[in-house]
């Protein structure tokens, strides 16, 4: 189904926006579970996208829609300003090699698409299994004014009350330690 900016503004009074949604588990949950909302997932592997796509179709999933993309097209070109109410972004992939950092998504530029997407005092979660890249987010965020911190240091240990991500299971598994955001839209 093809959408356009308007119609999806429109259409959702409650966008819940997962960007880099993996193998989708905590997407489809948190769409199965809140139907009245509508939740736009964004990934840049194709293959995901479908396998994703087919998983809602299974489940008879309705109120998502896909969108094979980059997070930054999807923040700039595609979604309208103030539309999300919460946003989602599970353990990006780190770049651990200096040389690379240049290609983490938690920046300044891409915190300035999210301010200009998320609604006022809507919610945006990060999470992250890298602690280079957990000390990186939290430098970046706490450089920024768009965004209120909810926990009374930069990031928690504490897993969040929602479904956990098959890659955290994973890590969890290997004794590594996440380290959860959580921001609220500043007005």
């Amino acid at each position: 189904m093809i959408v356009t900016s308007d119609e999806l503004r429109e259409q959702a009074a409650q966008i819940v926006l997962e960007l880099g949604f993996g193998r989708g588990e905590l997407l489809l949950d948190l769409a199965e579970a809140s139907p009245e909302r509508t939740f736009v997932g964004v990934e840049i592997r194709r293959a995901r996208v479908e396998k994703v796509a087919k998983r809602a179709e299974k489940r008879g999933i309705a109120n998502l829609l896909l969108l094979h993309a980059p997070a930054e097209f999807a923040l700039e070109r595609v979604l309208p300003e103030a539309c999300v109410d919460e946003c989602w972004i599970n353990c990006p992939d780190p770049w651990p090699k200096k040389r690379h950092w240049r290609r983490r998504l938690i920046q300044a530029p891409f915190v300035a698409l999210l301010a200009r997407a998320i609604a006022k005092d809507g919610l945006l979660h990060i999470a992250t299994d890298h602690p280079g890249y957990r000390d990186w987010i939290a430098e970046v965020m706490a450089a920024q004014t768009a965004f209120v911190s909810l926990h009374p240091t930069p990031w928690s240990e504490s897993p969040p009350a929602r479904r956990e991500t098959a890659y955290e299971a994973e890590w969890r598994a290997e004794g590594r330690t996440l380290s959860y955001f959580d921001y609220r839209r500043a007005p």
